[in-house]
């Protein structure tokens, strides 16, 4: 069975077609027989999953389920700290560490019913990745494992896409929601800085930082935000405000809305791949024919927004890390020492001078859209490189797309536009003004809808028996990795015997037609 979407398996739900208990241990059988080629879970935790399965299942029995999420299987970063189940960071630094009490937006979840199927994999402390030195293997992607997750909220991405969970937790301070929303496929939204709390997740950057849902569709992303929004008194960022109703505007069209497109963003000071450059062009092309009226906007250069969001970042990361640092410096992973050692290397003008610039490019980019309802541009610059072609240094390359909402605090989404080079998807992202998640989830359900892409999922079938005998029996003991290739492997091989195939006589076999110059 292909797993739902967390609108259709509530709708499953609730006509008993199947059990919550059910649904848990679909995902738990696929989890087992795929994810040793995804690496996206930490931990597994199954008897929770159970016990938070059959509770759902009696109230749905009972007729007093919690809504739309009772029962729907999801699984938490493991930067989000779990009473009772291990909350790790991906570190040598916390291996075995057991938290004492959820998370705020954890606790929020489990609330409205949600069955914790267990801790997805990050990059170290949500920065440094992927990494092969630490105690568990980095996430890949399911659309090809030899390819990149994008990060940090690497496993949440890739347990996704493969339909192992029906959603799942991220956190964002750069872009960690939305890069891997991107290279997997997925949707993946960042909100507004503050409407989620951030008590109980490890942090990284306290300015920086934002909490958000992961899922297959924009409309799961809605449904879990509702869940996961709300005022918090411990987190001194969290917004103290009403919450509205983020499905309002799933299902409706853009007509009367005026999109800006920050296209020299894309296509000067980044420019994409062809196939994403085709995603944004499609996504426009369906807007302007359900009435919206596209606009150009410009904003400053892309590198501006990651100057900042770099200086931020690392000099925030660093004074967390920084006994660790001191004393503990070699049981961190080598890219995240080596990039966080950086922001201990900064001095406090460099760090004021990006808070000056930063207040200065977020009232340039809110004069700027002063006149439209959402901007769009690329999620990603290209669809996912190879996992082991990620440069140390790549904060530092090219800028990314996501930085200026995180410096901004404006929501923004990644949705899935299409697909481009070996199958690999890629992603637009929209983003609104502070707060307006409502219509930022209308625009981008009305292109996801319209587009039509979401009936496609990554294959990520466990190796047949009879494969895994017959190179067993050839003496060939293959390697997750390798095994990854041979579905391409068996294509190019099938494409070379194809070109042999002919209208042959039957008497023109090898031994007949095979010869030798004679004295050669």
């Amino acid at each position: 069975m292909q797993t739902p979407t967390i609108a259709e398996a509530a709708t499953l739900l609730a006509a008993r077609k199947i059990s919550p208990v059910e649904l848990a241990q679909q995902c738990l059988d696929k989890i087992e027989a795929v994810d040793s080629k995804l690496n996206s879970f930490i931990v597994v935790a199954k008897e929770r999953a159970l016990q938070d399965a059959r509770a759902a299942e009696a109230r749905l029995m009972a007729g007093t389920t919690k809504g739309k999420l009772d029962g729907i299987p999801i699984a938490h970063k493991d930067i989000y700290g779990t009473r009772g189940i291990a909350t790790t960071a991906h570190s040598k630094l916390l291996q075995g560490w057991v938290p004492t009490e959820d998370a705020f937006t954890v606790t929020k979840l489990a609330e409205a019913g949600t069955v914790m199927l267990g801790k997805l994999a990050t990059h170290e402390f949500a920065f440094g990745g992927p990494s092969f030195d630490l105690p568990w293997p980095p996430a890949r992607n399911p659309w090809n494992p030899a390819h990149f997750t994008s990060g940090s909220s690497s496993g949440t991405g890739a347990a996704v896409a493969a339909g192992l969970i029906l959603g799942g937790t991220g956190s964002d301070t750069g872009g960690s929601i939305r890069g891997p929303a991107a290279l997997c496929g997925i949707a993946g939204i960042k909100p507004t800085y503050g409407l989620c709390s951030r008590s109980g997740i490890l942090p990284l950057a306290f300015s920086l930082d934002h909490a958000g849902p992961m899922a297959w569709t924009v409309e799961d992303c809605a449904l879990l935000l509702q869940a996961m929004a709300g005022h918090d008194p411990a987190d001194p960022a969290s917004a103290n405000r009403d919450i509205p109703d983020f499905n309002a505007g799933i299902g409706r069209d853009v007509k009367g809305l005026r999109i800006g497109v920050v296209r020299h963003w894309h296509e000067t000071d980044s420019p994409v791949s062809p196939a994403v450059q085709e995603g944004i062009n499609s996504a426009v092309a369906i807007w302007r024919d359900q009435g919206a009226e596209i606009v150009d906007v410009v904003l400053p250069s892309l590198y501006e927004y990651q100057a900042a969001n770099f200086v931020i970042l690392t000099v925030e990361a660093f004074s967390l890390h920084e006994p660790w640092m001191r004393g503990r410096f070699n049981d961190y992973g080598e890219l995240l020492r080596d990039r966080m050692i950086m922001g201990g290397l900064m001095a406090g003008t460099d760090y004021l001078q990006a808070l000056r610039r930063r207040r200065e490019l977020c009232a340039v980019t809110a004069a700027a859209a002063k006149d439209v309802d959402v901007l769009v541009t690329a999620g990603a610059a290209a669809e996912a490189p190879r996992i082991d072609s990620i440069p140390k240094w790549t904060n530092l390359e090219k800028p990314g797309f996501t930085n200026p909402f995180n410096i901004t605090g404006w929501p923004a989404i990644c949705v899935c536009s299409g697909f481009g080079e070996g199958g690999l998807p890629v992603s637009v992202q929209i983003a609104a003004k502070p707060f307006q998640e409502p219509l930022l989830f209308q625009v981008a359900d009305a292109f996801e809808k319209a587009a039509g892409l979401r009936g496609i999922r990554p294959s990520l079938s466990a190796t047949p028996p009879h494969v895994a005998k017959g190179l067993a029996d050839a003496g060939l003991n293959l390697l997750p990795g390798q095994l990854d290739l041979m579905p391409e492997m068996v294509a190019e091989l099938a494409a070379g015997a194809a070109a042999l195939k002919g209208a042959r006589p039957y008497s023109q076999d090898p031994a007949g037609v095979m010869h030798l110059p004679v004295g050669g």
